[in-house]
Formats: C-alpha cells, structure tokens, sequence
C-alpha cells in the first residue's frame, strides 16, 4: 500500500503534519509518528488507538477544538482548512438537512457546549442531521466524565476514518 508505504518512509515532521490531519492532538500525532514504521494498517490502527487511550484530558480536548460544530458549514473552510474537505464529507447528510433541524441542532450545540465546556463530538458518517439531533440529545444529560469518555471513543472512531482518507490519498497520488 502506497500511503501506508509513504507514511513509514516520510520525514518526521510530514508524518507529524499528516497524522495531525487525523486527530488534532500534538503529543498522539508524535507518538503515532515515532512508533513507525508500521507493518500494516491495522498496525498502524492499533498503536493509534492504544496512543488514544493515554490520552489526558487536555490532550482530549485539544483534539475536540481540531472539530467543527456537526451542521456548521460556514466554519468548515474558514476554520479547518486542512480538513475541510474531509469533514464536509463526514457531514454531508447535514448538508441537505430541513433547516428546523440545522436550527434545532445549531441550539443544541450551544446548550451541549454550556453544559460540558467543549463541543459535541460525533462519528458523522453515514449519520443524518436528525439522527445526529437525537444523539445529541440523548447525551446531554450524562455526567460530564462519561460524555468525555463518549465523546473520545466518537473521536478515535472519527481518527481511525481519518487514516483511512489519509492512506488512500497517497495511494491516489501513488496511482494505486
């Protein structure tokens, strides 16, 4: 696999920049990047997902301002640059959602951010606004370390989406 090729062999610090693409915590892209080269993708999954797992609170959070809001569009290509298109993707059900419930899931964001200090993290993909409406819902009322400790499994499912893109990319550039 060209990508998975490409990663193992690039400097450090385009490894870096690439995994950060995938999760916006600076000490998990180190790791990930250090613990090359990978045999395969799934061994590339596991020391990212087992790197997740040691992931502090801040390093959390850090991640989680690596996001748009789920339904915010406008924020998408001013904000996130380098994954807008990815995240427009991970998305795009929300795109063609009827405005009550991009209204209803734009209030919900903010009550969701009052209550837990960060934004509402969910696996979009292949999700509708409305489906992503009821879970947002449906979590609000957690206790606030069991929504971090859901909201940090939705990012390292988000995360592992993400080297999928990322690895297929350069086997794009590669021609594979």
């Amino acid at each position: 696999m060209a990508g998975l090729d490409w990663l193992n062999r690039a400097a450090f610090e385009a490894a870096e920049a690439a995994l950060l693409r995938c999760c916006g915590c600076v000490r998990w892209a180190r790791a990930v990047a250090s613990a090359r080269p990978f045999g395969s993708v799934e061994a590339l999954h596991c020391a990212a997902e087992a790197e997740w797992e040691s992931a502090s609170r801040g390093e959390i959070l850090e991640a989680f301002a690596h996001h748009p809001r789920i339904g915010d569009r406008a924020s998408l290509r001013d904000r996130f640059p380098s994954t807008h298109a990815w995240s427009a993707s991970e998305q795009a059900e929300a795109a063609v959602a009827e405005e009550k419930v991009l209204d209803d899931l734009a209030q919900g964001n903010r009550d969701y951010e009052a209550r837990f200090g960060h934004i509402f993290i969910v696996c979009a993909s292949g999700r509708t606004a409305a489906e992503m409406l009821a879970l947002l819902r449906a979590r609000v009322d957690n206790d606030p370390e069991i929504e971090l400790k859901i909201a940090a499994l939705e990012q390292m499912k988000i995360t592992r989406l993400r080297l999928e893109k990322l690895l297929r990319e350069y086997d794009a550039a590669a021609g594979v």
